[in-house]
């Protein structure tokens, strides 16, 4: 890094040209999604209409998430629009902010670098990353979901596990896709921290259902079922398995290989996270799982793949770690991965997914995330080190030497 000297300098330049870059180049999505929650409430509220009839003005988009998400959301019915959306980029940054702390936080104490600098660069190159500017610029909550995911893999970090379960509960019950991480305490041994996550999501559902209960039965026995409300499962924004087989076989057909090749992936996930936890290495665990649910949900939004940031972290720690013994070789792949998940090439094919090319293309933000499934690294900590994964005291995030 640079001098002292340079720091201040190098980090305004950085800050200034991230900022330019961000409101000069990327598409900028005009907070479509917050303003589907805000159309969304204030008809609920104001107008007595029902959650799962609002559509956004001119558009077939509507509510599509359960019926305690927009308890939750209750608040916007308060404040004016530019409120909303100032409430919805201060959560997405305080949520970005505790991230880094958490993932990149360890890293940079091992590597000894100047602290306040490399956060600096690490946001820098966290706002450049195309699911966080869209996440941002949508006025999406994945930030904050993955937040509350990650607060309960500290608890369990911290030897708190039994307080574990809350987080990831109501992210579940704000959106399905973190149920996965249910699971992921299940098959490790943490019943009862899976009871506690099973039985929040469970408790705010009811009391979604008591504010509501006409808009619990549409979705459960209706919305939820419906992928149409969220757009075209082709649509090359879609980068889950059943968003490649759509474009692969636009009428339908590759439909029915989806639940095969969900199961396949379930299989992988659940063999690596097991093997992550009991070789005492829960970061890599909640990061397997974080890709497993982006490949197995029916819809993955771009903005979607911020769950594998974890996962990033994780090989830019491991290629970092080896670069020291000088293979700089995962250096590479890290920094070539990272530019291509910044360069939103997959709307290169926004019109046409055809051919091979197409193919690999379109589908390239899948490619990646599968790659990580499969080969993200897992570090066997000493034997003394490890405890059993039941207990909820493995841990693996704060650790300022992560063998390899």
């Amino acid at each position: 890094m640079t001098g002292p000297v340079g720091r201040p300098v190098t980090a305004v330049f950085l800050v200034v040209a991230t900022a330019v870059f961000l409101v000069t180049v990327p598409l900028f999505r005009d907070f479509f999604d917050v303003g589907v929650y805000y159309g969304t409430i204030d008809q609920w509220v104001h107008h007595g209409g029902r959650i799962y009839d609002y559509l956004s003005p001119g558009t077939r988009y509507g509510f599509t998430y359960p019926p305690f998400a927009a308890v939750t959301m209750l608040p916007m019915a308060l404040v004016a629009w530019p409120v909303a959306v100032g409430v919805s980029i201060a959560l997405s940054a305080a949520s970005a902010a505790l991230l880094l702390h958490w993932l990149a936080g360890p890293v940079i104490r091992r590597e000894r670098w100047c602290r306040w600098f490399a956060f600096v660069v690490a946001g820098c190159l966290f706002a450049l990353f195309e699911p966080v500017r869209d996440t941002f610029s949508f006025g999406q909550v994945n930030l904050l979901l993955v937040a509350l995911v990650f607060a309960d893999a500290r608890l369990l970090a911290t030897g708190r596990g039994r307080y574990a379960g809350i987080g990831i509960g109501l992210a579940a019950a704000v959106k399905l896709t973190p149920a996965l991480f249910i699971g992921y305490l299940l098959i490790t041994g943490r019943r009862r921290q899976a009871a506690l996550a099973t039985g929040t999501a469970a408790a705010a559902t009811l009391l979604a259902a008591l504010v509501d209960p006409g808009a619990s039965r549409t979705f459960w026995t209706a919305a939820l079922w419906d992928t149409d409300r969220v757009g075209s499962l082709a649509y090359v924004s879609n980068q889950s398995l059943q968003g490649v087989l759509a474009r692969l076989q636009p009428d339908g057909g590759g439909h029915l290989l989806w639940p095969a090749c969900v199961l396949l992936v379930l299989a992988v996930w659940a063999y690596r996270a097991r093997t992550a936890a009991r070789d005492g290495d829960d970061a890599a665990g909640f990061a397997l799982t974080a890709l497993a649910a982006c490949l197995v949900s029916p819809v993955t939004w771009v903005h979607h793949l911020v769950w594998a940031i974890p996962a990033l972290v994780r090989l830019t720690d491991t290629a970092l770690q080896r670069a020291r013994r000088g293979h700089r070789d995962l250096l590479v792949v890290c920094a070539v991965l990272y530019v291509i998940l910044c360069s939103s090439m997959v709307w290169l094919w926004r019109e046409d997914s055809t051919g091979v090319g197409a193919f690999l293309g379109s589908n390239a933000y899948v490619w990646i995330t599968l790659g990580l499934l499969l080969a993200l690294p897992v570090n066997r900590r000493p034997p003394a080190a490890t405890a059993p994964a039941a207990s909820g005291k493995v841990s693996s995030w704060d650790s300022h030497r992560t063998p390899l």
